[in-house]
C-alpha cells in the first residue's frame, strides 16, 4: 500500500505528515532530513511487517549511481532513530532484521487520509450556516442590520475582485530570490563601539545562512578577487557601497546589510536584503537582545526570518536550522577569534590563522569547526599526528556544528583518521544530496577521496562539477588538472589550465599539477617555469625540492636526488616542520632500496622513524626494511599498522598487501606473495599523498610484477609492468616508472621473447643514459642486457 500525499501518521507522541515531510513530537517539530523521513514513511505503510533491504533500495535509492547503498541506509536509519529517540539495542520503533531489512514495531499506527479535504466540508457547513444567518437577518432584521449586511457584502465583493485581479496579473507567489540567485554578505555596521562585533556578526550570519540549501553566498575568495578588480585591498571592509558594487560585478541578486546598535543595555540587530542594482529593499527583519550574551541568539532569529522572506521553504528551514550557539559557539570572544582566523586564512598565509583558531578553542573547548580547521592546518604543515588529534576532537564534537559542516567534519575524519574511504564517500554523497548548490563536497571528493581508491573518472566528473558551481575557485582547477593527468588525458588537462589562465586564477597547487603534466610530456622548460613560480611561495620550498629529487632519481641521477632530499629536509627543519623531514627521509630511503643501496636505505628509514611515526612513514619504513631483508622490523611495523588502522582502506588494501607480499618473496614464497597482493586489486590504481606533491601510486602492482617474475610467470609479470607504463599520468616521476621498463625486459626473457626483451632493456638504458654509473640496479641491468646481445 503506497502512502497518499495527504496522509498523516500518528504513533505514540509522534506525528508525521507525508506531504510536508514534517515530524512532530507532542506537537513540536523535530528536525529530520528528507531521506530518513522517506524511510520512516515506507516503514509506516506496513507497521509490524518486515520491509526488505531490496525494497528500500528500489524505492529510496534507485537511480542514484554514486551512493554506497549499505552505508547510506545505515546513516538514514541512525538519523531516524536519533529523531525518534530510539535505541538499536533495545528498539521501541525501528527493529533491524539481520540480513533482511527493517520493521516498524508498533502495529497500531493511526492513519488520517487527506486531512485538508476532510476539513473542507466542515468549513463549508460553517460558511453555509453563516450565509443562512445573514439571509435571515435580511428578512427579519432592522433597516440598520440590512444596511450593515449590504456593506459587508460590498466589501467582500471588492475583496474578491482584488483577489481575482491579483491572480490574473500575479498567478504565482513571487519570492525575493530564486534557487539560481547568489547573494553578497556585507559587513555589519557597528554602532555600539564594541570591537567584539567587528567581523564576528558577519561570520556568524555566514554560518547560519550556509545551513540553507536554498541560498548561495558569494564566497570570500571571489569577493577578494572582485575587490582587486576594483582597486581595493583583499581585506577591505564590505561597507554598504562597496558591497553593492561587488554584488553587481558578481552578477548577484542582492546584498545582505546588517547593523547593530545599543540602546541602554539592549542591543538592536537589523538585517535587510537590498537589490544591488535598484537599491530596493527586498526583505528586512530585526531582533533585540537584552544584553551581549543574547546577541548571537538574536542573530540566529533574524537569519531564520530572512531565509523565509527570501523564498526558502519552511520545511528546509526546519531541517537545517541549528542555533548559532550550537553551530559555532555561545562565546562571542571565541567567535571573534574564529572569524579573525577565517579572515586571515583568506587574505594571508594559512599558518598565520592557526593562533586564532587555537585561541578560539581555548575560549571554547567545544568549538568543533575551529578544531576542524586546526586539523586542516596540521595536514598542510605535514603534521599528521597533530592533524589526527584535531580531526578526532572535531568529530567527537560534530553535533556542535551546522549540518553542512557536520558532513565536512565526518568526511575529513574518515579520510584522515579512520582511513575508511567508503564512509568518507558516503558522507560526501549525503552532503551533495542535502546541499546541491555547494561545490565543496565535489571538490573534496575529487581532491582527497576518490583518487585514493583509483576512481579518477568520477574524480574528473566531481572536479568538473566543482568548477561549474564555483568557476573562480583556483583549487578546483588544480584538482581537475590532476584528475585528467591521471587518466592520461593530457590535452584536456592543458585546456583546463588555459581556462584558469583566462580567468587569471593562480595557486601553487596549479603550478604543481602543471609541473607533473609537463614531466609526463617531457617539457623541461615548462617544468622549470612552474618550479620557479611555486618555490617562491612560503612553505613550498622544501616540497618543491623533494619533488625535484624524485625527478632526478627517475633519470638515475641519484647523487643529485640525494642532494635535493637533503636540502628539502634542511628547508623543512628551518621552517619548523616536524614530520616533513621524516617523510622526505622515508621516501628517499625507499628509492635507495629500489636502486639496490641496502645500507643507505636502512639508514634513511631508521632516521625517518626517529623523527616521526605517522601512518605513511610506517609504511615507507616497513617497505624499505622488507626490500633490505630486515624482515623482523618490517613485520613489526606492518602488524602495528594492521592493529592501529583496522578500517583504513589504504592500509588494508594497499600498504599491508604490498609489505606482506614483499616479505613472502624474501622467504621464496612467490605464490604466497601473489595471494597477499590479490587483496589490493580493487584499489591498485589508488594514489596516496604523503605530502602535497608526493604521489605514491601503483606500488602493489610493482611488487606483484616482481612476484610473478619470482614465480617464472613471464606473461603475467609483463602485464603488471606494462600496467605501470600505461599509467604514465598516474605514476608520474616515481622511480618505479623507470624501473618498470627493466621489469618488463626481465618478463620478456622469461617468455623467451628476446626481441621484445632487448627493446625493453634498451628503453630503460636510454632513459638512464646519463645515470650515475655506480647504481647497483643499473650495473645489474647492463650485465643482463649484455647476455642478450
Amino acid at each position: 500500500m503506497q502512502t497518499h500525499p495527504g496522509t498523516v501518521y500518528r504513533f505514540g507522541p509522534f506525528e508525521v505528515n507525508a506531504a510536508s515531510g514534517e515530524l512532530l513530537k507532542n506537537g513540536r517539530p523535530i528536525r529530520l532530513q528528507e531521506q530518513p523521513c522517506r524511510l520512516l514513511l515506507v516503514l509506516l505503510e506496513t507497521p509490524g511487517q518486515v520491509v526488505s533491504r531490496e525494497e528500500l533500495r528500489d524505492r529510496l535509492w534507485s537511480g542514484d549511481t554514486f551512493v554506497y547503498f549499505d552505508g547510506s541506509l545505515r546513516v538514514a536509519v541512525r538519523k531516524l532513530r536519533e529523531a525518534l529517540d530510539d535505541n538499536a539495542d533495545d528498539p521501541r520503533y525501528i527493529e533491524t532484521i539481520p540480513k533482511r531489512g527493517y520493521r516498524f514495531l508498533i502495529s497500531e499506527v493511526r492513519r488520517v487520509e487527506a486531512a485538508s479535504e476532510v476539513a473542507e466540508p466542515e468549513a463549508a457547513k460553517r460558511s453555509e450556516g453563516a450565509r443562512r444567518d445573514s439571509v435571515e437577518g435580511l428578512k427579519t432584521g432592522t433597516k440598520a442590520a440590512r444596511w450593515w449586511v449590504a456593506a459587508v457584502a460590498a466589501i467582500l465583493m471588492i475583496g474578491i475582485g482584488l483577489a481575482a485581479g491579483r491572480r490574473m496579473f500575479f498567478p504565482h507567489t513571487v519570492h525575493a530570490l530564486t534557487d539560481k540567485d547568489t547573494i553578497v554578505l556585507a559587513d555589519f555596521a557597528n554602532a555600539t563601539g564594541d570591537p567584539v562585533f567587528d567581523g564576528t556578526l558577519r561570520q556568524g550570519l555566514s554560518v547560519q545562512l550556509e545551513q540553507s540549501p536554498f541560498l548561495s553566498i558569494i564566497p570570500d575568495e571571489k569577493i577578494q578577487q572582485t575587490l582587486g578588480q576594483m582597486g581595493q585591498s583583499a581585506d577591505a571592509k564590505l561597507i554598504q557601497a562597496t558591497a553593492r558594487e561587488v554584488c553587481q560585478r558578481t552578477a548577484s541578486a542582492a546584498v545582505l546589510e546588517g547593523s547593530i546598535g545599543k540602546i541602554g543595555t539592549q542591543y538592536l540587530l537589523t538585517l535587510k536584503a537590498v537589490n544591488c542594482k535598484s537599491g530596493e529593499t527586498l526583505a528586512s527583519t530585526e531582533a533585540q537582545a537584552s544584553d551581549e550574551n543574547y546577541v548571537l541568539n538574536a542573530l540566529g532569529k533574524v537569519s531564520v526570518e530572512m531565509r523565509n522572506k527570501l523564498g526558502e521553504s519552511l520545511s528546509t528551514i526546519r531541517k537545517f536550522d541549528i542555533p548559532l550557539e550550537e553551530a559555532t559557539t555561545p562565546s562571542l570572544q571565541a567567535l571573534k577569534a574564529y572569524s579573525s582566523g577565517m579572515r586571515i586564512l583568506r587574505t594571508k598565509e594559512p599558518d598565520a590563522a592557526t593562533p586564532f583558531f587555537k585561541r578560539a578553542v581555548e575560549l571554547d573547548p567545544n568549538f568543533a569547526v575551529a578544531y576542524a580547521y586546526l586539523g586542516v592546518q596540521a595536514t598542510d604543515n605535514l603534521q599528521p599526528g597533530l592533524s589526527v588529534d584535531y580531526r578526532t576532537k572535531a568529530y567527537e564534537l560534530r553535533d556542535r556544528s551546522s549540518e553542512a559542516e557536520k558532513y565536512w567534519i565526518t568526511a575529513t575524519y574518515h579520510k584522515g583518521v579512520t582511513g575508511n574511504i567508503p564512509k568518507a564517500i558516503e558522507a560526501c554523497d549525503l552532503w551533495i544530496q542535502d546541499y546541491p548548490r555547494s561545490e565543496m563536497p565535489h571538490i573534496y571528493l575529487s581532491a582527497a577521496v576518490l583518487p585514493v581508491v583509483g576512481q579518477y573518472e568520477r574524480a574528473a566528473e566531481e572536479s568538473t562539477e566543482g568548477v561549474r558551481l564555483r568557476p573562480d575557485f583556483a583549487l578546483a582547477y588544480a584538482f581537475r588538472i590532476r584528475a585528467y593527468t591521471a587518466l592520461n588525458r593530457f590535452d584536456e588537462a592543458k585546456a583546463i589550465y588555459a581556462q584558469a589562465l583566462e580567468r587569471k586564477l593562480h595557486t601553487s597547487e596549479i603550478d604543481a599539477a602543471m609541473y607533473f603534466l609537463a614531466f609526463v610530456q617531457n617539457d623541461t622548460a615548462a617544468m622549470a617555469q612552474h618550479v620557479i613560480r611555486a618555490e617562491s611561495l612560503p612553505n613550498w620550498e622544501h616540497k618543491i625540492l623533494s619533488m625535484e629529487g624524485d625527478t632526478a632519481a627517475y633519470a638515475g641521477h641519484l647523487r643529485e636526488a640525494r642532494e635535493f632530499s637533503r636540502r628539502a629536509m634542511d628547508s623543512a627543519q628551518r621552517a619548523g616542520e616536524k614530520d616533513a623531514p621524516a617523510v622526505y627521509s622515508g621516501i628517499s630511503g625507499l628509492r635507495e632500496a629500489w636502486f639496490g643501496n641496502t645500507d643507505e636505505a636502512r639508514r634513511r628509514a631508521t632516521l625517518a622513524m626517529q623523527l616521526s611515526t605517522g601512518r605513511d612513514l610506517q609504511y615507507f619504513a616497513a617497505l624499505v626494511f622488507a626490500y633490505t631483508r630486515d624482515d623482523a622490523r618490517a613485520k613489526v611495523l606492518a602488524d602495528d599498522l594492521d592493529k592501529s588502522f583496522p578500517e583504513d582502506t589504504i592500509v588494508q588494501f594497499n600498504y599491508l598487501p604490498t609489505v606482506r607480499g614483499r616479505l613472502a618473496l624474501n622467504k621464496g614464497d612467490a605464490p604466497g606473495a601473489i595471494s597477499n597482493l590479490a587483496a589490493s586489486a580493487p584499489y591498485e590504481l589508488g594514489e596516496t599523498r604523503a605530502t602535497d606533491l608526493e604521489w605514491t601510486a601503483m606500488f602493489p602492482v610493482f611488487v606483484r610484477g616482481e612476484a610473478y617474475l619470482a614465480a617464472h610467470r613471464g606473461s603475467e609479470a609483463a602485464a603488471e609492468f606494462q600496467k605501470i607504463l600505461d599509467h604514465r599520468g598516474l605514476v608520474l616521476n616515481q622511480p618505479i616508472g623507470a624501473l618498470a621498463h627493466l621489469g618488463l625486459g626481465r618478463a620478456y626473457v622469461l617468455e623467451g621473447n628476446l626481441s621484445k626483451a632487448k627493446a625493453a632493456y634498451e628503453d630503460f638504458l636510454t632513459l638512464w643514459k646519463d645515470a650515475d654509473p655506480d647504481i647497483p640496479v643499473l650495473q645489474q641491468a647492463k650485465a643482463e642486457y649484455g647476455k642478450l646481445r
